[in-house]
């Protein structure tokens, strides 16, 4: 058979190096050495080897071993062929690293702890109030300092006494404030933007806060109650709409829905028939009003109290007035806060979709710069950024402006002692493979921020690569996987999908392999219910076996009959081994069976005599063989032109760890 294998010479390794000399192996595959670590990390994927029963046998161990060399054999062989050089590999491993580093990185552990911080706070529901003091448009830094001294002063206010909701009438620019005096009820983590819940959780009930600056303005708050959280509800209600615009419509609706009230009060009256009829909510009357589940801080606040305040399934709230209308509220269930595991992906997700995101990307990149020895050139930055200003050309032109400007080889910053220039963050501009938020004021700037936030990131990666073995050895499986599967692919299993001769050969060569049985027709109808029977056993009296009877049968049988109550076999069975034909007697036609105390009805066709298969009779089994030899016949060459080398202390070392010892 041939095959073109990219193989190492057969030499000799030089064993003149003392073991001590260089990190210990457990292998040496043509002229790569393998650390015992990595075998050991491939048996440890589903074991605990500190428990006993856990270890394995000796056989076990050394079948192991054999797998483990082979698979080495064929990842060296992939990279000698040069797969781990193609587009495809690259782009591919790319991807599974971006996945398999995340666990691994600071960003990772910093988002972990905003994650439980936040599922912390949310064991609470706190009741605020809060006077929002907004900037005025084209704000200047005078413009900004007086709302802070103005912010400051309400604080002063409300802390000597004066009336908060009063204050918040009075000063607030709050849309809502002339409806609530500022009063938000109750809410939890996530809810609001980070700096006023972070604001909010530190205080003490009764409490005011400092001016609180967030993206709406300056806030002050008032925090009024704080208690456990509720968890969930699910309630249905009826509603009867007001009209803001029409002064009868409030007497009207008020009137409606002391009616609709008085009537649910009655023993035979329905929830779901009197929804139906009366709630002018089109979305859930006809689905008696149902509505989703929802926690503290999701719905109106006249609602949602009212909601909250019901105790027994079925309980019924009185009229409860809100901007829509008036409701009637039925509780349905209520279910505790869920476990952070419940909550976590989702929790996630609204954390990377709120400003926490910037502040986890802010503190991960103030931790690598002290981690890694980050040190700016400042005079050189500050160079760079004023040519850029100074030039009319732009970013697509950083490269003529900053030569000409003689910064090219001019050193930015250092990591690690390793110089980043000029020229490198110009290249990094020009290949354009990241996203970039510029600002509006200085679009270079904002190319020299990512450019230091990368090559932080990737500093940190070979950092992990070099010091972190759990990552550094997965990382490698991954590699080595994916190198494993594509060598797999080309030289066995699609080679035995698309070599139709070598196939054909290998049929051939073993046709002792694919042999039928005695073999015969038949038709076997299973009776699930005993009223087939005798309706099975008319149709098929007199009928000789034919391929469309199974068809003609079905036909017959389900005029009358369930399809349930019966079930249809048809086709040629190697009798001596089929559970049913076993039991038949092969010299009569039509048969009742008896197997397990299940009824059988069985007509019987041809016999055919044992024989030769063809090979379209048995051609997925033949590729899976035929798979399997190619597999072989591929190890067995590389075994001949790859030395391999065991390394019997180290072997010993792993087999004292995973090997049970008797």
């Amino acid at each position: 058979m041939g095959m073109i294998l990219a193989c190492s010479p057969k030499t000799q390794v030089n064993q003149s190096t003392s073991p001590s000399d260089e990190p210990q192996y457990l292998l040496t595959v043509g002229n790569e050495n393998v650390p015992a670590e990595e075998f050991l990390h491939m048996l440890s994927k589903n074991r605990d080897f500190n428990q006993t029963g856990e270890k394995l046998s000796p056989e076990e161990f050394e079948e192991n071993l054999a797998l483990f060399i082979d698979y080495k054999l064929k990842v060296k062989e992939a990279e000698a062929l040069g797969m781990h050089e193609s587009e495809d590999f690259v782009r591919e491993f790319g991807t599974f690293k971006e996945d398999l580093k995340k666990p691994y990185l600071l960003e990772n552990s910093l988002q972990e702890g905003e994650l439980r911080k936040a599922y912390s706070r949310m064991q609470e529901v706190v009741h605020a109030q809060h006077i929002l003091l907004r900037f005025p448009p084209n704000a200047s830094k005078e413009d900004s300092i007086a709302v802070l001294r103005m912010a400051i002063n309400l604080k002063e206010k409300a802390e000597g006494g004066e009336n908060f909701g009063e204050l918040a009438l009075e000063y607030s620019q709050d849309p809502s404030v002339s409806t609530n005096q500022g009063d938000l009820g109750y809410f939890t983590s996530l809810q609001m933007v980070y700096a006023f819940e972070d604001a909010v959780y530190q205080l003490q009930e009764g409490q005011v806060s400092d001016p609180v600056l967030t993206s709406f303005g300056y806030h002050i708050i008032k925090l009024i109650d704080r208690k456990p959280n509720p968890g969930q509800v699910r309630v249905s209600h009826i509603l009867v709409r007001t009209d803001p615009a029409d002064p009868v419509s409030e007497d009207r609706a008020r009137r409606k829905i002391t009616d609709i009230y008085t009537e649910l009060q009655k023993d035979d009256v329905s929830w779901d028939e009197v929804c139906k009829a009366y709630s002018e909510d089109n979305a859930t009357k006809n689905s008696s009003g149902n509505l989703p589940w929802f926690g503290v801080g999701a719905f109106i606040k006249e609602f949602e109290n009212a909601a909250f305040s019901l105790r027994e399934e079925g309980e019924i709230s009185a009229p409860v007035k809100s901007p829509y209308g008036y409701h009637i509220i039925r509780l349905e269930e209520k279910k505790p806060i869920a476990s952070y595991e419940e909550m976590e992906e989702s929790l996630k997700s609204k954390i990377l979709r709120d400003s926490r995101s910037d502040l986890i990307q802010s503190q991960v990149i103030a931790i690598q710069k002290s981690k890694y020895n980050f040190k700016e050139n400042t005079a050189i930055i500050n160079a760079s950024i004023s040519s850029m200003k100074q030039s009319s050309g732009g970013i697509s032109n950083a490269h003529q402006i900053l030569a000409d400007k003689n910064l090219m080889d001019s050193t930015l910053f250092t990591i690690n002692e390793k110089p980043k220039k000029v020229s490198d963050l110009v290249s990094f501009i020009e290949a354009d493979e990241v996203v970039i938020k510029p600002s509006q004021r200085n679009q270079f700037k904002a190319w020299l921020d990512k450019f230091i936030e990368t090559s932080l990131a990737e500093t940190e990666e070979m950092d992990l690569l070099a010091n972190n073995e759990d990552y550094r050895l997965l990382i490698k499986e991954y590699r080595d996987g994916i190198l494993l599967f594509n060598l797999m692919n080309e030289m066995v299993w699609q080679k035995a999908l698309k070599d139709s001769a070598g196939l054909q050969e290998y049929f051939t060569e073993h046709q002792d392999q694919y042999q039928w049985k005695d073999r015969v027709q038949a038709l076997i109808i299973k009776i699930n219910k005993t009223s087939v029977k005798s309706p099975v056993q008319e149709f098929l009296t007199d009928k000789p076996y034919n391929s469309q009877l199974k068809s003609e049968l079905t036909n017959y049988l389900e005029k009358d009959h369930s399809p349930l109550e019966f079930s249809i076999d048809q086709g040629t069975y190697e009798y001596a081994d089929h559970p049913v034909l076993k039991k038949a007697a092969l010299q009569k036609k039509l048969q009742q069976v008896t197997v397990d105390n299940k009824t059988y009805i069985v007509l019987l066709g041809e016999q055919f005599p044992a024989g030769p298969k063809a090979l379209n009779e048995t051609k997925g089994k033949v590729i899976q063989d035929y798979q399997e030899s190619l597999d072989q016949n591929l190890i067995s060459l590389l075994k001949e032109n790859y030395i391999i080398q065991i390394n019997e202390d180290e072997k010993n070392r792993i087999a004292d760890i995973v090997v049970t010892q008797n």
